[in-house]
Parts: structure tokens; C-alpha cells; sequence
């Protein structure tokens, strides 16, 4: 499989901002989140990025926050006329051509647990390996399904954290999840959801572009194009070596921002200062 391009999806309303908040990276040094996902793209062979922005967005801020970005860098403008995150995708078909591509979504910062690879460099290795369709999931309670897509699968023979995807959900009630997507090995309460990255095939972009087509109002999301690519050929996912945070939701820039220290040089130092911090809740 070749795969040189990632899209960054950055257009939903209300997120403009978030690809602009400011981290402390694993190395001490504040930059933007988009910054930490650009740096991400280290060791995947990644080459050219898009980055899909709102229509009323201000460019110029998003390529101050990307400065020194170590691939080649663009954006796109999602139509204000389009709505949805499969809108989002389609908005960079054009760059994409008919090649395979790593999406990653601009509300996540992803920490990995791995020593030498970042999580999109996992997941860009598995889908070069296998040739298809790949989704990073990750383990997640059932409590927080209304937050995710959701896979329904069986695990691939010998291959440890990779599934053969048999269906997708997007936000399924408990219910439905354990009637429909409950995957051998997992804890119970606990199911497949989407990391916020995926390698997309050409048809994947094409199934995005016929449920536009029929779409008669309403936004345009992903995940009932990626069920309908299940019956099209392989379809896997993968369980990553590590963790996302989304920064939409409450303390999940907190969250992302203490998993990274904690993933840093730094580690010793902020678990220090977070021990002085608790000590007086103790007393």
C-alpha cells in the first residue's frame, strides 16, 4: 500500500479553536496542540498533510500553530454548505487522489506507550502490512459509547490486538452494543471504539461521496460509509499501544496535557508535584 498523505480534520463547528490551544510537549516546550499531531506523523513516512478548516477560520492562525511542521503542509476549506465530518473527509478528495491516506481527527492528542513508534506510526505499519482499511480502537467502558463509533469484529488468528471488522455503529446504546458488538477477550462492559484514526482507501471516499449523494439533510458522518465497506473486502481494526484524549471533552485538555508529562523526560518531576498537590487533600 502506498501511503504518503494524512488529512487532519479541523472543521466542526465549535472545534475551530482547539487545534490552536497551547501544550507543554513531552519535551518541556509549549506549542499548539496541531503542533503535537504533526508530530505524531514522525516515523510513518507520511509526506504530505491537509488540514480541513471551517470556512470562516483564519488560516494564517492555523499555520502559525503548524510552524515548522515536518511535512508538506496545506488547507482546505470545508463548504459552508456541507456539514458533518464525511463532509469534512470528501472536502479533501481532491488531494488525496485515488490513494490510501491516514485521517486523524483535530480534537485528539494521542499518547503512545510504545518506546519507539507513535501511534499513527502503528497504525500506518499495520495498514502497509495488510493492505486494507484500518481503524485504531481502543477498550472503552460502556458509558462512554455515546461518545464513539463502535466496532463489532472477531480476532484475526495469531495476531494479537487486530480484528476482522464485521460492523460499525456510530454512538450505540449499551444495548445495542452488547446485542451487536460484542467482541471475543474483551472485559465485560467494555467495547471496541474508535481512537479517532484510520487508514482510508479510495473506497471508502467513494461510499462517502454515494451517501452524500442520497443524503437528503442533516450532517454527513463516517461511520455508516466504513459499515457499508465491510461487505466491499478486508476491513480490520487495531488496538494500539497507546491512549487517546479528547479535548472536547471535560478536563480532556487536563488529561492529554498530564498523560504527556507523564510520557516525558519529566515524569519524575510532575509526579513529585502532583504528590505536594494531593498531600493537603489528605490531611
Amino acid at each position: 500500500m502506498k501511503l504518503k498523505k494524512a488529512v487532519i480534520t479541523a472543521a466542526g463547528k465549535g472545534q475551530e479553536q482547539i487545534p490552536l490551544q497551547t501544550l507543554i510537549n513531552r519535551a518541556g516546550e509549549p506549542c499548539s496542540a496541531l503542533s503535537v499531531q504533526l508530530a505524531e506523523l514522525s516515523g510513518t513516512g507520511i509526506e504530505e498533510v491537509a488540514i480541513v478548516i471551517g470556512s470562516g477560520v483564519d488560516e494564517a492562525l492555523y499555520r502559525s500553530a503548524a510552524k515548522n511542521a515536518p511535512v508538506d503542509l496545506q488547507f482546505i476549506r470545508q463548504s459552508e454548505n456541507q456539514d458533518g465530518f464525511g463532509h469534512a473527509i470528501l472536502s479533501a478528495r481532491t488531494f488525496t487522489q485515488n490513494e490510501a491516506f491516514l485521517l486523524m481527527v483535530g480534537d485528539h492528542i494521542y499518547v503512545s506507550d510504545a518506546t519507539d513508534k507513535s501511534c499513527a506510526a502503528q497504525l500506518v505499519d499495520v495498514a502497509r502490512r495488510e493492505d486494507c482499511i484500518v481503524s485504531a480502537v481502543q477498550p472503552t467502558h460502556e458509558s462512554h459509547l455515546a461518545q464513539f463509533g463502535t466496532i463489532g469484529g472477531s480476532p484475526v488468528a495469531g495476531q494479537a490486538g487486530l480484528y476482522e471488522v464485521s460492523h460499525i455503529k456510530e454512538k450505540p446504546t449499551p444495548t445495542y452494543a452488547e446485542q451487536s458488538l460484542l467482541v471475543p477477550g474483551q472485559r465485560i462492559g467494555y467495547y471496541l471504539c474508535f481512537f479517532g484514526m484510520h487508514v482510508i482507501t479510495p473506497i471508502v471516499m467513494d461510499e462517502l461521496a454515494r451517501h452524500a449523494d442520497e443524503l437528503s439533510g442533516g450532517a454527513l458522518g463516517l461511520s455508516p460509509s466504513l459499515d457499508a465497506c465491510v461487505d466491499l473486502g478486508k476491513y480490520y481494526a487495531v488496538q494500539l499501544d497507546g491512549r487517546r484524549f479528547n479535548l472536547e471533552q471535560r478536563y480532556g485538555l487536563l488529561k492529554a496535557q498530564v498523560a504527556t508529562a507523564l510520557n516525558g523526560p519529566y515524569r519524575d518531576e510532575l509526579l513529585a508535584e502532583v504528590i505536594d498537590l494531593l498531600a493537603p487533600l489528605r490531611s
